[in-house]
């Protein structure tokens, strides 16, 4: 009945989509989000406010037996996200879309919209899903959503490239999700997560855990399977690449806490913990060392989705340790601060994608030394896209510093307690240098971008975006200001999600540990602000009775500074390309100035740094595809009987399969 329904209920869309004249197709798209949004946020927010668990809907699956659609406090939590999420995304798009309906059929729009909210719902039917063949239908459309969305703009031979190499590697992970839910079925005859506790305490942790890191991981962009992701988001319109990096990429680490809370005393769980926090740590670095050469804004801010998934997985691997060496403490800590940084995460990020969309859409382009000086054109873009970067730069008073301020609580009480004091160390290393690093990608691409002078005369002629991409921009920087304001009130969302994994020792923890240090940091962020405000107040008043000159910026002696005299992308993060050049394949154009030009002339010159990891992967299935197609372009000989050989061969070898029992 489920099945029928949705097919259904997807049918009614399409055609109320197709069907719809053209410049009113986006809100009968945004009206389905939000309708989504609000039915899955009523029994989300009665589960998070202390509800107990809520079954919504019994299913029969046709492959794995008796399944349901089940919300309890971790589903809860993703499907308010990827509701507020939808929501913004679908409301953005409306301005950001404006410009191509005069430019795409009527048919290409609705494709796109159609997409989008199939994609948000999928995105809530995985995280509503008890596992099994409901889990895998709603992975697998959230999967062909997401491609349709890449290939917006598929006369761009680079978009069919990264919507290819996303689709391939997302069935790669797609086969690893379907063997671990069948090695679930074959041990237990059931294939609902549920089941993994029983798979667990035989003796088969390892393995399957094994399985679904890796399917998960695919998703979530880990490493070394992250390279679909700088290739995908800057291939896809901004508001498409802000739902996937802000959302969408989340669903796998929801996967990953989804399997961990079967994981529960397992005699391999120390050795899970070690595996997680590994692959956070390398996954957070490299991440933040390839965004911090980008000289692409989209391109670095997926590099950046990459480190934040690491930072993500960090604290994931020390709640994980400190469950494994019974200390609760430490482990709901890091447990909180990895749930806060997930939600975290989703509001800036996807804040900073709808930025790059804004300027993008005046300028055309995403590339930093294009820009420059836009601030004084687009001061609203400005302001929402600084409040975003302070946020992912883990800077206070915002949300992104709540928590990592967490996930380091963790990792310094553990190492108080002398528990796994290496690892929590280490953590804590690579914690303090993807922090540094963050600083520095991201003040190159906000000062790149919007301070000094234009470069191009396309930042002259900019204007500021409509109202509806501002007010889509609002909605994630109210949740980006509350939860750095108020972060007491804010881990009450992530209480009853720790609760589940930790039942007995979570409220003592959060009321005793957590909530007192969160309302001292609250204290100490008004207090800044009250500050900065004060100090405003009596500049102004100082202002008032001066005469404020204007003249050049001081040049360093000379005479005649121009825009050439800037930092660019590329200068500006010299200094860490000595460390990423053993890490990058760069593609130069143009030729830089020679040290015998001692005034030199006009010179072009751009450098394009590609993931290493991009060709190991990429090189690999671009031959298969080409041997591929060249054997199946071989048999087309346009000879009637060659086709009815190849039936009649195609017959037989059915005929002996089926003698075999082989299908």
């Amino acid at each position: 009945m489920f099945y029928i329904t949705l097919l259904s209920l997807l049918t009614v869309l399409v055609a109320a989509l197709f069907l719809t004249p053209l410049r009113q197709k986006m809100w009968v798209a945004f009206a389905s989000v939000v309708a989504a949004a609000i039915a899955i946020a009523i029994p989300a927010i009665g589960v998070l406010a202390g509800g107990s668990e809520m079954e919504l809907m019994r299913i029969s699956s046709p492959i794995f037996g008796e399944e349901s659609l089940t919300m309890d406090s971790l589903s809860a939590l993703f499907s308010l996200v990827i509701g507020i999420a939808g929501v913004s995304t679908l409301l953005y798009s409306r301005g950001y879309l404006a410009h191509y309906l005069d430019k795409k059929s009527s048919a290409h729009i609705s494709l796109h919209y159609t997409a989008l909210v199939v994609l948000v719902i999928s995105m809530m039917l995985v995280v509503i899903s008890s596992g099994g063949f409901s889990f895998l239908l709603a992975w697998e459309l959230m999967t062909i959503a997401s491609f349709i969305l890449i290939l917006f703009d598929a006369e761009r031979q680079q978009v069919l490239r990264a919507a290819l190499a996303y689709l391939i590697m997302m069935h790669i992970g797609f086969v690893l999700l379907v063997a671990g839910f069948a090695s679930i079925f074959a041990a237990t005859g059931s294939a609902n997560f549920a089941d993994l506790a029983i798979c667990f305490s035989s003796g088969k942790t390892l393995p399957i855990f094994i399985l679904f890191l890796l399917g998960f991981g695919m998703k979530a962009g880990l490493f070394p399977m992250h390279v679909w992701l700088p290739e995908a988001h800057p291939a896809a319109p901004s508001h498409v690449s802000a739902i996937m990096s802000g959302v969408m990429i989340k669903t796998g680490v929801y996967g990953v806490m989804r399997t961990l809370w079967y994981v529960v005393e397992s005699s391999e769980l120390h050795t899970i913990g070690i595996i997680i926090l590994a692959v956070g740590v390398i996954t957070g670095l490299w991440g933040v060392i390839l965004a911090a050469v980008q000289n692409d804004a989209k391109r670095l801010l997926a590099y950046s989705s990459i480190e934040n998934v690491g930072v993500i997985f960090i604290g994931l691997g020390i709640a994980t340790l400190g469950q494994a060496a019974g200390n609760y403490m430490v482990a709901t800590i890091a447990l909180c601060g990895a749930l806060l940084h997930t939600v975290n995460h989703s509001m800036f990020k996807s804040l900073l994608f709808f930025g790059a969309g804004n300027i993008y859409s005046q300028m055309h382009t995403t590339l930093l030394d294009r820009f420059g000086g836009v601030a004084k054109h687009m001061p609203m873009t400005a302001i929402l896209f600084f409040i975003a970067t302070i946020a992912i730069c883990a800077l206070p008073p915002l949300n992104g510093f709540i928590g990592e301020f967490l996930i380091y609580l963790g990792m310094l009480d553990s190492i108080r307690d002398g528990v796994n004091t290496i690892y929590a160390a280490g953590g804590m290393l690579a914690l303090a240098l993807i922090g540094g690093i963050v600083v520095l990608a991201f003040t190159k691409l906000y000062s790149t971008i919007f301070l000094g002078s234009p470069r191009d005369h396309h930042v002259a002629e900019s204007v500021e975006v409509d109202n509806f991409r501002i007010a889509a921009m609002a909605i994630p920087t109210v949740g980006i200001i509350l939860i750095g304001m108020f972060p007491q009130f804010a881990i009450r969302l992530v209480e009853s999600v720790a609760k589940q994994f930790f039942p007995a020792a979570t409220s003592t923890v959060i009321d005793m540990y957590i909530a007192p240090n969160l309302w001292k940091i609250s204290l100490t962020a008004w207090l800044l602000v009250i500050i900065i405000l004060l100090l405003y107040i009596l500049k102004s008043r100082a202002q008032r009775t001066r005469i404020i000159e204007q003249g050049p910026t001081w040049g360093c002696g000379f005479t005649s500074p121009n825009i050439r005299m800037q930092y660019t992308g590329e200068s500006y993060s010299e200094g860490l390309e000595s460390i990423a050049t053993s890490l990058t394949q760069n593609t130069v154009e143009g030729r830089t100035v020679g040290k015998s030009e001692i005034f030199p002339s006009s010179h072009r010159y751009a450098v394009r740094h590609k993931d290493k990891i991009d060709r190991l992967f990429a090189a690999w299935w671009v031959e298969l595809l080409h041997i591929i197609n060249k054997r199946i372009m071989s048999l087309r000989t346009g000879k009637i009987n060659h086709y009815i050989l190849f039936a009649l061969l195609f017959l037989v070898a059915i005929f002996i399969l089926s003698l075999f029992n082989w299908i």
